[in-house]
C-alpha cells in the first residue's frame, strides 16, 4: 500500500518540479510550457508558469531573503531511502497559519502520535516536551513544543530565516538539522468569517512581529485598523474596509517569501504585481512543502500526513462539516460576499491549487 501511495505521488512531484522551475525560464518559454500543461494537466497547475516567470523578474531587483533553511521538499521526501530520522537532526516546522484548524492539529501532533518517546505535556501550561528518543532535543518546533519562539504566527519569511537560530540557542550547540516545513490552509472566505469573528470577541494578535529582512513591519507600512487595546464589537463592513486588515489573502502572504515584495513596503512594486509575484511564491512554496492539509478534508490530510512521515495517530481526525462560519458565510448578504471574495482573491485560487495538488498526492 505505502509503494502504491509513493509511486503516486511521485508522479505528481514530476509535474511539480516544472512549477518550481518555471521560475529559471525566460517568460516565453515559462507561457509555452504553460500551454502545454494546460492541454495536458489541470488548467490550475499549468496557469502557474507566467505568473512564477513574474516573480523571477521582481525577484531580480528585489532584496534577497536571507534563507537559515528552507527545509526538504515533498520531492525529497519520496526518495526510496527516505525516513524522517527522530534519532537523528531532524526537525518537523509548523507553520501555523490563523483559524485553519492549526490548534487542534498542533494538539494532535504533541498527544496523539505513537512515538518510541511520547510527548511529555504539563498539565497546568500550554507547553509538552517533544525531545528526541535518546537526547533532550527537539524534534518538533511548533506552538505546543517551543511556543512562538520566531513570533506569533510566525510566517514563512521569518520562520525560514529563524527557526535555525531559535534552536542553536535553545539547544546550546550549532547542529546541521534537516527541516520539514508543514501547514493546514482552509477554505478562504469560511477562514477569513472565523478570523472576523476572533477578532469581534476581542483577539488581537498584537505579538505578531511581521518581520523581514532583518526588521518589523513599520507603523506606517502596516497601520492599526482600530484605537485602543482591541477591535472588540467591530462589524463585518468596517472589518472589512480597513486596508492595513491582514486578514485579507493571510494564508498567501503566510507563505509566500515577502522578500520578494519589498516586505510590507507596498510601494517597492504596483499592486498587481506584487499580487502576482506573492500569489506564485505561495504556490511554489506550499507545493515544495514536505507536507500540508486541508481544513476541510480532515482524513486526507491524515493519511497524506501518516505515509509521508511514516508515523500513526492513535486517534482519527474528527470532520466537521457544519461550523459557526459556514453558518455566517450563508447569511452574508451578496454585496458583502462579493466584497469578502475579492479581498480573498489571491488566497481563493491559491486553495484551488492547494485543493488540486492534495487530491493528486
Amino acid at each position: 500500500m505505502l509503494n502504491v501511495c509513493a509511486l503516486s505521488k511521485r508522479a505528481v512531484i514530476l509535474q511539480s518540479s516544472d512549477i518550481l522551475a518555471y521560475n529559471e525560464l525566460p517568460l516565453h518559454q515559462a507561457n509555452s510550457i504553460t500551454n502545454n500543461n494546460n492541454n495536458a494537466n489541470s488548467n490550475n497547475l499549468g496557469a502557474l508558469g507566467g505568473i512564477t516567470a513574474m516573480a523571477s523578474r521582481a525577484s531580480a531587483s528585489a532584496p534577497q531573503n536571507i534563507i537559515a533553511n528552507a527545509g526538504l521538499s515533498y520531492e525529497d521526501v519520496l526518495n526510496d531511502d527516505f525516513q524522517f530520522d527522530m534519532d537523528g537532526h531532524d526537525v518537523m516546522v509548523f507553520l501555523h497559519i490563523q483559524k485553519t484548524g492549526g490548534t487542534s492539529f498542533g494538539r494532535h501532533l504533541v498527544r496523539d502520535l505513537d512515538l518510541k518517546r511520547p510527548c511529555e505535556c504539563q498539565r497546568q501550561r500550554k507547553r509538552c516536551y517533544c525531545f528526541r528518543p535518546h537526547r533532550n532535543e527537539n524534534w518538533l518546533f511548533s506552538r505546543y513544543s517551543t511556543g512562538w519562539k520566531c513570533g506569533l504566527h510566525a510566517d514563512w519569511t521569518e520562520l525560514t530565516s529563524c527557526v535555525d537560530v531559535e534552536l542553536d540557542k535553545n539547544e546550546g550547540e550549532t547542529a546541521k538539522r534537516r527541516y520539514f516545513y508543514i501547514s493546514l490552509l482552509r477554505e478562504p472566505i469560511s477562514r477569513y468569517m472565523s478570523e472576523y469573528r476572533h477578532v469581534r470577541r476581542g483577539a488581537t494578535w498584537k505579538g505578531s512581529r511581521h518581520w523581514c529582512l532583518g526588521r518589523q513591519a513599520s507603523a506606517a507600512e502596516l497601520p492599526a485598523c482600530y484605537k485602543g487595546k482591541d477591535w472588540l464589537d467591530v462589524d463585518l463592513d468596517q472589518f472589512a474596509g480597513c486596508e492595513s486588515n491582514l486578514a485579507a489573502n493571510r494564508q498567501t502572504r503566510m507563505l509566500a517569501d515577502l522578500a520578494l515584495v519589498g516586505c510590507y513596503n507596498k510601494s517597492s512594486m504596483p499592486a498587481h504585481e506584487r499580487d502576482r509575484v506573492m500569489l506564485a511564491s505561495a504556490k511554489r512554496n506550499l507545493a515544495a512543502m514536505a507536507y500540508f492539509g486541508l481544513t476541510e478534508y480532515q482524513k486526507m490530510s491524515q493519511y497524506i500526513f501518516e505515509e509521508t512521515f511514516n508515523l500513526r495517530f492513535a486517534i482519527p481526525f474528527e470532520q466537521h462539516n457544519t461550523t459557526i462560519s459556514a453558518t455566517a458565510v450563508s447569511n452574508l448578504r451578496a454585496d458583502q460576499k462579493r466584497r469578502i471574495e475579492k479581498l480573498n482573491g489571491l488566497d481563493i485560487e491559491l486553495y484551488v491549487f492547494a485543493k488540486n495538488l492534495l487530491f493528486q498526492r
